[in-house]
């Protein structure tokens, strides 16, 4: 598989990195929230693998946590923090 594509698992796990950074390790992000992140339009699918399953980017994964960090924060209690 080409390492520049991320399965939903994978796009998970690097949301996750971020989102923690940002909540003092309190937030995580699921598979699910992955694909709901693109059956809403936050997040583009860039492929397919053999099997059918949808492949993201890492750079259109960021940008779909980032558009979606303020107000996941918001909903566990912490203001948003801008850099």
């Amino acid at each position: 598989m080409n390492t520049d594509f991320l399965t939903t698992a994978q796009a998970a796990a690097h949301a996750t990195q971020a989102r923690r950074f940002f909540s003092a390790g309190a937030a995580e992000i699921r598979p699910t929230t992955i694909r709901d992140w693109a059956s809403r339009g936050h997040l583009t699918r860039a492929g397919l693998t053999e099997l059918g399953h949808p492949l993201y980017t890492h750079t259109d994964v960021a940008r779909a946590e980032r558009a979606t960090r303020g107000r996941a924060l918001r909903l566990v209690g912490i203001p948003e923090q801008h850099p």
